[in-house]
């Protein structure tokens, strides 16, 4: 199989596009060799936008797609009715192996929907989460499910956590990665019907490094790898995070530039305080791959610039360099067939 790493790109999707969309692609051409970049969507449109900027032709390629999933559509109407939209062609591209992945920062329940229907799951895995990675006290952590089903089993929590410990050691490099389950305080006996259920059963699991329950206020200090939860609890979680970073950011802001003396102390302070601030910038962690998929498929923010879907690109270049669908297969549907 080629070294070269291949990743359909929405060209379409998300509020930035087509120019981030663009502007990123080229920005991670320009800077490996080692990945090319097929942007889907209106070919004219893509033209325009390329014809800014310099790079290497054999690294991107543009696959013509005449129709846009619009935001607001219904997902399971917007995949069924728009064949020719940017999403689903970029989708067909991946289960016919033509790509190792597709970004899209477009309606992520379109993505989630294209993805299960057109991609499919991995033969074994129950249900697809999303993992995104938020930014903690000490790097990163793992939110699995953050968001693609809000109404889970315990079995289902089990493969998360497996699935997320799986991604943590192979694509960031932490061995024996810790796995917590979110619950509304440090006793087992606590938690609804479903965390008490899964509590157990994760205790079980040798395969994973489980340390127990942790409470969301927690999971900024960064004592754990992967935060298992529902999608709605996950998302809720990750829609908090993302609040209060901005809300922190512009109460920062406008705190150091309320009079002559704040000015005076944020010139001293800012290059420090910006450092301190970028390692809690979760765009350049890249997006959220929906893991247990038979091919790989990233959602980034609807909102994401050049630089979070270059780091997407590079994210997907990882995940098939350390072979994350493959783990996921030996060391999960091998386990639940021994079952």
């Amino acid at each position: 199989m080629s070294n070269l790493t291949v990743v359909a790109l929405d060209a379409m999707g998300g509020d930035n596009a087509p120019s981030a969309m663009v502007q990123g692609a080229v920005n991670a051409v320009n800077e490996s060799k080692e990945v090319k970049v097929v942007l889907v969507g209106k070919e004219d449109v893509i033209k325009a936008e390329l014809a800014n900027h310099s790079y290497p032709a054999e690294q991107i390629e543009i696959k013509n797609a005449t129709e846009v999933i619009e935001t607001a559509e219904h997902p399971v109407m917007a995949i069924k009715k728009k064949k020719d939209s940017s999403m689903v062609v970029g989708l067909h591209l991946v289960k016919e192996g033509q790509v190792d992945a597709l970004v899209s920062a477009g309606n992520s329940g379109a993505l989630l929907v294209g993805g299960l229907g057109i991609v499919g799951r991995i033969r074994g895995i129950e249900r697809s989460p999303f993992g995104a990675l938020i930014p903690t006290k000490t790097g990163v952590t793992l939110l699995v499910d953050s968001g693609s089903n809000v109404d889970c089993r315990s079995s289902h929590l089990v493969q998360f956590a497996k699935m997320g410990s799986i991604y943590m050691e192979k694509a960031l490099g932490i061995k024996n990665p810790k796995v917590a389950l979110v619950n509304n305080g440090a006793e087992e006996e606590k938690g609804n019907a479903l965390v008490k259920e899964t509590m157990p059963l994760l205790k079980e699991c040798d395969s994973i490094n489980f340390v127990g329950g942790i409470e969301a206020r927690e999971i900024p200090a960064g004592t754990v790898d992967v935060v298992v939860c529902d999608g709605f609890v996950g998302n809720a979680i990750l829609k908090t995070f993302e609040g209060v970073a901005s809300t922190l950011l512009s109460v920062f802001k406008e705190g150091l530039t309320s009079n002559l003396l704040s000015k005076i102390g944020a010139a001293l302070a800012l290059p420090s305080l910006k450092n301190k601030l970028k390692a809690f910038d979760a765009t350049q962690y890249g997006g959220a791959p929906l893991l247990g998929l038979n091919g790989l498929v990233v959602k980034t923010h609807g909102s994401a610039k050049a630089l979070e879907v270059r780091n997407t690109i590079f994210q997907c270049v990882t995940f098939k360099e350390q072979k994350i669908n493959d783990h996921i297969k030996e060391n999960i549907v091998i386990e639940k067939k021994e079952d």
